[in-house]
This record gives C-alpha cells, structure tokens and sequence, in this order.
C-alpha cells in the first residue's frame, strides 16, 4: 500500500490558498526588503541583480522561516524577515550556480543568467550574492545567524563540488547522493527552520526539532525536483528539464532503475551518463515507468515527508506545526500529482 493513503490530503487548491493568504503579509514584506538590498550592489551589476530577485520563486525556504518562529496570524516579525532575506539570497546565489553547472537555459521560464551574460559573469554574480547574504547576516545582534549561514553556505557548496565530481560516475552509491543532497539542499532548509524558531525565541527542544523538520523536509523536496527533472513538465516546472541525465548526473530515479535494467540497457545507461552517446530521454523516461522506478522514488519522498512530520510529533497542536504539517502536505500533494506526468511516453 501506498505511505499516500496514510495521509490526510486536501486539493492543492485549497492547501495554496491557505498558504499564500498567510504568507502574502510576509512574503510581500520580504520582496519590498530583497528589491530595497538592489542598490546596496555597484551601479554596474544591479540590473543582474535585479533579475535575480524577482518574485516568482516559491520562496519554500522563507516560508519555513515564518512558520518556524510563527507569531501570529497578522503579525509579520522584522527579524524574521530579514532572515528570509539572508537564506533566499544564498539560495538564489546557488541557483545562478546550478545553472552554469546544468547548462540549463531556462529558470523561472525566463532564460538563465549563464544564457544571457555568459558563464564567466554568472559565477562572480553568484558570488556577490553570496557575499551580500553574508553581510545581512551580520546585522542580527546575536553571532549564532552569520556562523550558521556561514556553515550552511560551506556546505550546499561542497554538496555541490562533490555532485560535480560524481558528474559521469554510472556507479555512485545511493550513500554518496544521500550524502550530496543533505549537503546541497536540505542544509539551507535545516537552517532556515532552525534560525526561524530560535530568532522567535522558541525553546531550545523545539528549535532542535524544528531543525530535524527542515532537514527531512529537505532531502524529500530534493528528491521530489530530481524527479520531475525527468517526468515533469517543462511549462509547469518552468525550467529546462532532463538536465541531469545530458549532464551526466545520477540522481535517485537513475540510481534506482540502473539495478533494474538489463546487460544491454545497462550498458547504454552508463554509456549515457559518461558522455559516450547522447541521452535518449524519452527511452529513459519509458524505462523509469516500466521497471516501477517512479513509484519506489515517490515511496522515498513520502518516508522523508513522514519522518519530517514525526520530528514534530512532541510539539503537536501548537500553530507553527499545524502550519509546518500544511506546508510538508502540500509538497506530499504535488508528488502524488506526478503520477500521471510524462511517464506513459
């Protein structure tokens, strides 16, 4: 049986609705903030700048922010909002990052920095983000926001050095991605959890598993984004897809259908994934729904997602867990909505 059926579901529908009339007070606040830091960069860079921050992310990690450290309703938090400022920077840095790496043209369904200006200026622009998320970070009177920041942004770093140098490998271990993915990307969702609650003051057993939350929250979304790399749509989406199979990068799905092929699909897999032939991606996509790799991908998705939720078993019924459990639902909702993506090709 599915871990879905143990899972109370709304439509996503009604689950956005909730969310962005909770979050729009907030997330307005953190847009005006993030247009405002444009002129703190050289006249020379700030319309890069200024297309890097736009407003049609999904800002999931500011959202774990505010509702880390929820203090009501109608009550939008300065501190909690700088925050997000800081964490959103350092993820749009690594997004500028990615792009190069993935020679993805398309983020957001606009052309990528890389596309338009070229690799070399897309690498320094990222840096300047990173380097001006570092700078916010500072402006908190407590020490503990810059040296977290400082840590988690080492760490989605070498997450991503370690990905490139697996980039061509057919035999990376499930160990090895696990390991890549809890650096790249469940470190800024740990962190972004973790300092939510404790810049709103929560008790410490609270900030740890808050932590713990974003952290299984993360490798679930991580898996969730490699999936729909392959059986996504690309308009919805709104970036280019089947990236990580032309760039040679294993991820989960391709871990788990290269044990299902045979000899010969095997070999070509591998053959795929060293660059020694070009990616058939439709024949791949085939594959990933014939051998049952989509649905064993959704099954580790929805473990994470449960582990996440069980962190927050203790502090069930407080506001910021409901809020929390509606968020880890929503992704829940968007992963069962896969299964009918792309996978009959």
């Amino acid at each position: 049986m599915s871990h879905a059926s143990n899972m109370p579901c709304q439509s996503n529908p009604e689950l956005l609705t909730e969310l962005f009339n909770l979050l729009q007070p907030h997330l307005a606040e953190l847009d005006d903030f993030l247009k405002k830091q444009i002129g703190s960069f050289e006249e020379e860079i700030r319309d890069h700048v200024a297309y890097c921050i736009d407003t049609s992310g999904k800002r999931i990690r500011p959202s774990l922010i505010f509702f880390s450290g929820w203090a009501g309703d109608k009550i939008v938090s300065e501190r909690l909002v700088k925050l997000a400022a800081v964490i959103e920077t350092v993820h749009l840095a690594t997004l500028v990052h990615d792009d190069i790496m993935d020679e993805a043209d398309i983020r957001r369904n606009r052309p990528t920095v890389a596309k338009i200006h070229g690799n070399s200026t897309a690498v320094l622009l990222g840096d300047a983000l990173f380097s001006h998320a570092v700078y916010l970070a500072t402006q908190f009177p407590t020490s503990e926001v810059s040296e977290r920041v400082a840590i988690a942004m080492r760490n989605v770093c070498t997450g991503e050095i370690l990905q490139t140098m697996q980039r061509g490998d057919p035999d990376i271990s499930l160990a090895t991605y696990r390991r890549i993915i809890d650096l790249k990307t469940a470190e800024l969702f740990q962190v972004a959890c973790f300092l939510g609650a404790r810049l709103a003051d929560r008790p410490e057993d609270y900030v740890q598993a808050v932590g713990k939350f974003g952290r299984h929250l993360g490798i679930a979304y991580q898996i969730y984004d490699d999936l729909t790399d392959l059986i996504g749509s690309e308009e919805k989406i709104g970036k280019t897809l089947g990236t990580d199979i032309a760039t040679g990068k294993p991820t989960l799905p391709i871990i788990l259908l290269r044990e299902k092929l045979d000899d010969e699909e095997e070999a070509r897999l591998r053959q795929t994934l060293s660059g020694e032939c070009d990616a058939d991606i439709d024949f791949w996509l085939s594959k990933l729904s014939e051998t049952g790799v989509v649905s064993n991908v959704r099954e580790a998705i929805f473990q994470e997602i449960e582990k996440a939720r069980g962190s927050l078993a203790p502090f069930s019924g407080s506001r910021d867990v409901e809020l929390l459990h509606t968020l880890s639902e929503l992704l829940w909702n968007q992963v069962d909505a896969l299964q009918s993506h792309r996978v009959t090709v």
